[in-house]
C-alpha cells in the first residue's frame, strides 16, 4: 500500500521540527500543508528536503489544509492517507497501526477516550464538554458509535476521499466528514490513541474562541451537512 502521511500546519514553529523528525522515523511519504504561516514555519520547513510542502498563500483554515491533503492523495495516486496534527498530541509511532486497520474499514479514527493511557493527562474541561456533546449528536442523528468527534489522527482509504465533497474550511470540517461517510455507506472504526495536551491555550480564532458560539457553530454546520446529504435523522435534530 502506497501511503501518504499529511500534517496541516499554521504557525507551528514551536513543535514543527520535533514532530517532523518523529514522523520521518515512521513514514516514508510526508506532506506538510502550510496554511499561510506567518512565523518561522516556512523557514523551518526548508530544513526538511524530503518533506513535500504545499503552501496556501494565506490562512484558510484547518479544514482547508486537510482538503488540500485529500486532493494531493488522490492526484498523487496514493492508496491511503494518514493525517495528524502538529501540536505534539499525536504519536507518530502509531501511524502504521492506523494504516494497518484500513484493511477492515474505510476510515480509521483515533479516539482519545477509548482507553486511558495516562491518568494524569486530562483534556481542558471546555473542550471535553463540547466534544462529548457533538459526539452525542453524531451518534444519535447518524446512528454512529463514536467516542471522539474531533481527533485529527485518522487514516483514510483513497476510495473514501474520492467521495468527499468538503466545503468547510474551519474546525467544523470533521462534521462534514462524518455526515458524508454515512451518506456514502463508508465503514468506520475507532482505535485508542493517547490523550496528550501540550498547549491548552491554543486558540480557535475569532468568535470560535467563545465556547458557546463554537458549539452553536458546530450544530449549524452539522445540520447543514445533514440537509445537503439528504439524510433522515433518527429522532430529529434536537439539542
Amino acid at each position: 500500500m502506497r501511503l501518504l502521511t499529511a500534517i496541516p500546519v499554521h504557525n507551528e514553529e514551536k513543535y514543527l521540527e520535533d514532530v517532523l523528525r518523529a514522523v520521518s522515523r515512521h513514514a516514508e511519504n510526508i506532506l506538510v500543508v502550510d496554511d499561510g504561516s506567518t512565523d518561522q514555519t516556512p523557514e523551518l520547513l526548508r530544513r526538511f528536503a524530503a518533506v513535500k510542502v504545499l503552501r496556501h498563500p494565506r490562512n484558510l483554515g484547518y479544514g482547508a489544509g486537510l482538503r488540500t491533503a485529500f486532493r494531493h492523495t488522490i492526484e498523487g495516486g496514493y492508496d491511503a492517507l494518514v493525517t495528524l496534527d502538529c501540536d505534539g498530541q499525536h504519536e507518530p509511532a502509531r501511524i502504521s497501526e492506523l494504516a494497518r486497520r484500513l484493511g477492515e474499514a474505510d476510515i480509521v479514527s483515533g479516539s482519545r477516550y477509548l482507553r486511558v493511557f495516562d491518568p494524569n493527562q486530562r483534556p481542558p474541561e471546555e473542550r471535553r464538554r463540547i466534544n462529548v456533546e457533538v459526539t452525542r449528536w453524531l451518534n444519535e442523528w447518524l446512528g454512529l458509535n463514536l467516542t471522539d468527534a474531533f481527533c485529527g489522527f485518522k487514516a483514510y482509504r483513497r476510495s473514501a476521499l474520492e467521495v468527499f465533497d468538503i466545503t468547510d474550511h474551519g474546525y467544523a470540517m470533521p462534521l462534514q466528514v462524518w455526515v458524508q461517510a454515512v451518506q456514502h455507506g463508508l465503514s468506520i472504526v475507532e482505535v485508542p490513541v493517547p490523550l496528550v495536551y501540550l498547549d491548552e491555550e491554543r486558540a480557535f480564532g475569532g468568535s470560535l474562541d467563545d465556547s458557546s458560539f463554537r458549539l452553536n457553530h458546530y450544530k449549524q454546520v452539522l445540520q447543514e451537512a445533514l440537509n445537503r446529504a439528504g439524510l433522515e435523522v433518527a429522532g430529529g435534530c434536537r439539542g
